[in-house]
């Protein structure tokens, strides 16, 4: 009987997902070829969407796609990557609540576990900064903004209440800005519900380490979001650093200290630390990889997104870690893939930034598309149509659109999505239940 070529794609954000997504309409469909998808999550993230669940502009369910419907003949490892020997070809993993523990062997190895929070060492973040990388994180901040306001609407005193109402961004990024931007309406819209508070108690900050925002922008674009932002009561800092945030104080760089007990950090990443213990080649963290995608000296092991150093030939510079590029990396990963195990001539990985856009809420953003700049309605507008088409799934796409024609005419819900246990009591009913009442008093 003869073994089935073992391809593990470890990781599914946009670089391991589409190459199994292409897998699965070629390879994964052999009998002689098992492809495996291994992930935390059993559902894709959306992540340019993100702050628009934070922000309850979308349902929470409406830019994930459960894995088991995108793939047909992949098979799903929904757990953990304990830890990669590239010299035994063997990855270890793990699932379930008692982390049962397995070793996949594999024959073609994707490395595609993308990157995480990078707090540089500050302790103080770590500890208690909030993040949006998960829709985990963007949950929490919805709630987390929701309990505040419901805190401050009856908290009388204003040194109490100062830190409930006071929001901190660090990072002018994508991320950042477009998150800054979210919140910022949602809370000024919410008041409506809260009649004790008012616009004045509001106090959102903006902290970034450069002198414009939106870097990765032509500078009139990242001038004109932070204009906008400071018209609807964004306080910006720039050329400023965070330096601590501990007992609901923060202190930035230029002397400011603010109360609150808010601050979303989206100024660093860093790659998958499971990659540190790899003995391949690596840059910043990241697994250098040749134009291929191959990863020199371990045959039949690929990087792509996030956690691959991918040189562009033509500039000697990394392709950026953003999306657009993993999608296409996976496609054509797929494609050497396949010409690795049945013939076939690989092809390398070459493709120049089609463009980049950033929300600033209020039907407003900013836009750079094949060189030419865009801002205001229809920099907007680009920005939902192209990522209405880039996401996966036709019933997603409808979902979101259906979100999106409702947040025209109705406000946004102030509602908490909490996972608590409801309240409940354990009655012998050989005691009479007057007895307990007794004992409660």
């Amino acid at each position: 009987m003869n073994k089935k070529t073992q391809i593990l794609i470890l990781g599914g954000g946009f670089g391991g997902l589409y190459t199994a997504l292409h897998l699965d309409r070629t390879l994964a469909r052999h009998p002689d070829v098992e492809v495996t998808l291994v992930n935390r999550e059993n559902f894709f993230l959306f992540t340019p969407m993100l702050h628009e669940v934070a922000a309850s502009d979308l349902d929470i369910t409406h830019i994930v796609s459960p894995v088991r419907k995108l793939l047909k003949h992949v098979k799903i490892f929904n757990g953990q990557v304990e830890n990669i020997d590239l010299d035994s070809r063997i990855v270890s993993v793990s699932h379930g609540k008692e982390r049962h523990h397995h070793d996949l062997e594999y024959d073609q190895l994707v490395l595609g576990l993308g990157s995480v929070t990078n707090f540089f060492g500050n302790s103080s973040l770590a500890d208690n900064a909030l993040t949006m990388r998960s829709l985990g994180d963007a949950i929490y901040l919805r709630n987390h903004m929701i309990s505040n306001l419901e805190e401050a609407d009856f908290e009388c005193c204003p040194n109490v209440r100062r830190p409930l109402l006071n929001f901190v961004v660090a990072g002018g990024g994508f991320a950042g800005v477009e998150t800054m931007a979210g919140i910022n309406d949602f809370v000024r819209e919410a008041l409506h519900f809260y009649p004790h508070l008012t616009e004045d108690m509001i106090r959102m900050v903006l902290v970034h380490a450069g002198d414009t925002i939106l870097p990765e922008l032509d500078g009139k674009l990242g001038l004109y979001a932070a204009e906008k932002l400071r018209t609807r009561g964004v306080e910006m800092h720039l050329s400023t650093r965070l330096e601590s945030f501990a007992d609901n104080v923060v202190v930035l760089s230029d002397g400011t200290e603010i109360v609150t007990n808010t601050v979303i950090w989206t100024a660093g990443n860093a790659p998958n630390p499971l990659l540190d213990g790899l003995p391949c080649e690596r840059e910043a963290g990241r697994v250098c990889t040749d134009e291929f995608m191959r990863v020199p000296g371990y045959d039949g092991v690929w990087a792509v997104g996030d956690c691959a150093w991918i040189t562009d030939v033509r500039t000697g510079r990394p392709y950026p870690p953003t999306a657009q590029h993993a999608i296409r990396q996976g496609k054509m990963l797929a494609h050497n893939i396949r010409a690795s195990i049945v013939g076939g001539r690989q092809k390398p990985f070459a493709f120049e930034t089609i463009g980049q856009l950033a929300a600033l809420g209020r039907r407003t953003g900013v836009a750079q598309i094949m060189g030419r700049n865009f801002s205001g309605f229809f920099a907007w507008w680009l920005w939902r149509t192209i990522y209405l088409m880039k996401l996966p799934r036709f019933e997603k796409k409808l979902r979101v659109a259906l979100d999106w024609t409702l947040d025209l005419v109705f406000r946004k819900d102030p509602v908490q999505f909490l996972t608590l246990r409801s309240p409940s009591v354990s009655i012998d009913d050989k005691v009479p239940q007057r007895a307990y009442i007794a004992t409660a008093r």
